[in-house]
């Protein structure tokens, strides 16, 4: 078996920066493991190709446990399963959250955590395309950009929510995150900048570090209260490695907790139900697993002004000469962050327009042109879990969304599909918008969206929270990210959040790693 000082699980969005930061000392021998393939693929590079990679070999694709609040349905959760995770499938909008976020993790016991300690971290990763300021980073290794093409349907859409009483904002990741504007995005010169491509190829070459694929990590080895290894399969071989530091979980929010059950680190009880034995009773292990949950409402659009027609020859040799055109889209490429009702702290609503369908994830959408606007729950009172499935590590695990179990979380949702309408309805929209597609003009009474609401509310890719991180006793991490009750053993990625912020989870969670290779490398 192999000896490393570090070794990561997980190439993901956390798993490349903790690669990159913990293997700068040339003493510091680092492997970093990753159960996917290869990234290098057309449809990961060219921006607007990314719903193509849905349901295919580079994707876990992960289904829900049946949602007794949407009468009973799976929800489609797809997980990047190659180097750069889901950054290498993503949407690329590069949002933070709101500064409400952080000082709320900060004052219920994360000290370290508060929005100005994590400002300086979100800087040190970025390099933003108009440089440097008080907000953003100009020199970090992560592209972040202003969208390059941007069609008349969204410049519409940032007029019509002016309309409509919004007022405009040119960054969500600047002094205010309310109002509507544009995205920032991960992309440098019109190509998606994943977290492989901005930690993980510029130093594949140290030779302290050593990057596996394909390897899937099946199990922790914790002997008197200390991880001091782990197994992983690759093909039909089963491999050892030994952590004479630590070991570093980046598996995501599904990934790591799964990993933990399996190791017997968890809740004992369930644990003991699946033939696991229990090496550390932690009951909180996949507990607190939140989402943001988007309902899509969407109109005919005339022809001509949206995004259409996209993969023409034509497009693709601009894509590839100039990194311009419509395949440099997002699909998301505006959007707008909104309080629903008066006296909450920060936004609960986050809208997204794309300037075509995107019905039942892009794979339902209907012939003809149109336009969407997904109104986006995102500070969900809803709690889920990820539970144990089976010992055998090939089996998924578990996940019970416990989606749309708060009467409020519906409600907001109910407000968001009135404030699309109103939105769409604005004379900005005249010149381009037909007849409503979804709900449907009929449906306008409470009970009537809220059916809506149930039968097609969807995830919008944001799971977190399932090894929260904590200064009581229940958290699995305390605020250095240590699993409680195991030296030796930190996670690292969006599991650990003990709140979701407001907003899409992939800049927090490079702002997490960036944390745990500061804790780590510091000693702490």
């Amino acid at each position: 078996a192999m000896r490393y000082d570090y070794v990561i699980v997980g190439a993901g969005s956390a798993g490349c920066v903790l690669a990159n930061r913990l293997s700068e000392s040339p003493d510091t021998r680092v492997l970093l493991l990753e159960a996917g393939g290869s990234d290098r693929l057309l449809n990961v590079r060219i921006p607007g190709a990314f719903p193509k990679l849905f349901k295919t070999s580079r994707d876990w694709a992960f289904e829900s446990e049946p949602a007794p609040a949407l009468g009973g349905r799976r929800l489609y959760l797809p997980r990047g399963k190659m180097l750069g995770g889901s950054s290498s499938m993503n949407a690329m909008l590069y949002v933070r959250g709101s500064r409400h976020d952080y000082d709320g993790w900060r004052d219920a016991g994360c000290s370290g955590w508060g929005y100005l300690d994590v400002l300086p971290l979100f800087k040190r990763s970025e390099e933003f395309e108009r440089g440097a300021n008080r907000f953003h980073g100009g020199e970090g290794p992560l592209a972040v950009s202003e969208p390059r093409s941007v069609t008349p349907l969204t410049r519409a859409f940032l007029e019509a929510a002016e309309q409509a009483g919004l007022a405009p904002n040119a960054d969500f990741n600047g002094s205010r995150q309310e109002g509507v504007g544009l995205f920032h995005v991960t992309q440098r010169d019109g190509e998606r900048c994943s977290a492989a491509d901005a930690f993980l190829r510029p130093v594949l070459r140290r030779p302290n570090l050593t990057v596996v694929s394909r390897a899937h990590a099946t199990r922790i080895f914790v002997e008197a209260g200390r991880a001091f290894g782990l197994e992983y399969r690759r093909g039909r071989r089963v491999r050892y490695v030994f952590a004479e530091r630590e070991v570093v979980l980046a598996a995501g929010a599904i990934g790591s907790p799964h990993l933990l059950l399996l190791s017997g680190i968890g809740p004992a009880e369930e644990l003991e139900k699946r033939g696991v034995e229990v090496r550390l009773d932690l009951p909180a292990v996949g507990r607190n697993l939140q989402d943001h949950l988007l309902l899509a409402t969407a109109w005919h659009a005339d022809p001509g002004h949206g995004l259409e027609d996209v993969e023409t020859p034509a497009n693709l040799l601009r894509w590839k000469l100039f990194g311009r055109g419509p395949l440099t889209t997002t699909i998301a490429e505006a959007g707008a962050f909104v309080h629903t009702r008066p006296g909450l702290p920060a936004p609960d609503l986050q809208l997204h327009f794309a300037p075509t369908f995107y019905v039942d994830h892009g794979f339902g959408n209907p012939e003809g042109y149109g336009l969407s606007l997904g109104a986006t729950l995102i500070a969900p009172q809803s709690r889920g879990r990820v539970r144990l499935a089976s010992a055998d590590p090939g089996v998924p695990p578990l996940v019970e969304g416990g989606y749309l179990e708060s009467r409020k979380d519906l409600a907001t949702l109910v407000a968001g599909v009135r404030l699309c309408r109103e939105i769409a309805a604005q004379p900005a929209f005249d010149p381009y918008r037909r007849e409503e597609l979804l709900p449907g003009a009929g449906l306008t009474g409470d009970d009537e969206l809220e059916g809506f609401v149930r039968d097609t509310v969807e995830t919008i890719y944001h799971p977190v929270g399932s090894c929260r991180m904590g200064a009581d006793e229940d958290a699995v991490v305390d605020p250095r990210l240590r699993v409680r009750g195991a030296e030796g053993l930190r996670v690292a990625d969006a599991s650990i959040m003990p709140v979701i912020p407001r907003g899409n989870t992939n800049a927090p969670t490079t702002m997490i790693a960036e944390k745990a290779a500061e804790l780590i490398l510091a000693g702490r």
